[in-house]
């Protein structure tokens, strides 16, 4: 990694929308050069722009991760121009709101190409850059649903089960190798991002993440801290997603039927599911929309800015130090009574 905090070059698939356009945000806030990969080019200008207006230098690179080829040479045109990568966030994916029965092996197979396989191509082309300096930061951007299925989102939670199984054996392979390459991943709670208004939905009513919904930036700063503290194998983002993998791992059987009860109205609203919006799961949606969708989706005023845990997750020393000292001073106490 360079050597000063700031200037690193930062590649961020998934960059022109939701999380990958807030942690677009974040890096230029440390003055880093930051390489945005999309395939939409109303919301990659926009991102462009935040960045440059941050103070940093941006590259946009409108690339399909579905396609190898374009990924390399995306990884190509961003050593040319701004220099060896130091940090590779992978965020990029596309879905498909709807029960499995109605989703068809065309719009499973790009659900997987991109979500998946994306990730995958876009580790190799990092690696291949990584490699022969011994150093850099790979982050996996995964979610709750890499442990936990839902109904509904079956493409989807595929795609993070698959990833989270393909980190889990490459950082072994470095970790063998005693290899300088860092890689982690980040469990993100439901956020508010434009997804719900974007990807292809069969739903009767809008889309909607599972309360309790967090910003963009709470995830983007979770992304920040993991590629600068790299060396945990991945970080949980929000309570609901430590309660949500907490009760998966003690009593699944029980939560299968709780979410088959719950899960298919609480990932929708009370609005009707609008015939027309957008869907960019075979084009961009804001190309094919017309707009930029921007980082926040539409549910601003039910998501919440803050998380109590992700502060704890990345302050474990201070806990532990609080929890010992709390230890130790009952234990005195005990000890002054029992004298007593």
């Amino acid at each position: 990694m360079s050597t000063t905090e700031s200037g690193r070059v930062v590649v961020i698939t998934g960059a022109s929308g939701g999380i990958g356009r807030a942690v677009a945000r974040a890096f230029a806030a440390r003055h880093d050069q930051v390489a945005l990969i999309a395939r939409g080019k109303k919301g990659l200008d926009a991102a462009v722009r935040e960045v440059e207006d941050a103070g940093a230098i941006a590259l946009a690179v409108p690339t399909d991760v579905a396609d190898p080829d374009q990924v390399e040479a995306a990884a190509d045109l961003v050593e040319n121009t701004l220099g060896p990568i130091d940090i590779w966030v992978n965020d990029a994916f596309t879905s498909v709101f709807a029960p499995f029965t109605d989703i068809t092996a065309a719009e499973y197979r790009r659900v997987t190409e991109v979500s998946y396989l994306g990730y995958v191509y876009a580790t190799m082309a990092a690696l291949r850059r990584m490699r022969p300096r011994d150093t850099g930061t790979i982050v996996q951007v995964g979610s709750a649903l890499a442990y936990r299925g839902i109904p509904l989102q079956s493409a989807y939670c595929g795609a993070k089960h698959a990833i989270q199984g393909f980190h889990e054996a490459l950082r072994c392979e470095l970790l063998h190798d005693k290899s300088g390459i860092r890689v982690t991943m980040v469990q993100m709670p439901a956020v508010n991002t434009p997804q719900f208004s974007w990807v292809l939905s069969r739903l009767p009513r809008h889309a909607q993440p599972v309360p309790p919904i967090f910003q963009p930036e709470v995830a983007a700063r979770a992304v920040l801290y993991a590629a600068e503290h790299p060396n945990r194998r991945e970080y949980w983002v929000g309570a609901s997603t430590a309660a949500t993998l907490a009760a998966n791992a003690i009593a699944p059987g029980l939560l299968d039927r709780y979410l088959a009860a719950t899960g298919f109205s609480s990932q929708q609203t009370n609005q009707p599911r609008d015939p027309h919006q957008p869907a960019n799961l075979w084009q961009p949606a804001d190309d094919t929309d017309g707009h930029d969708f921007g980082a926040h989706g539409i549910f601003d005023e039910q998501a919440h800015a803050r998380s109590g845990q992700l502060w704890a997750s990345h302050h474990h020393g201070i806990l532990g130090a609080a929890a010992g000292l709390l230890a130790a001073g009952a234990a005195t106490a005990l000890t002054a009574r029992r004298r007593r």
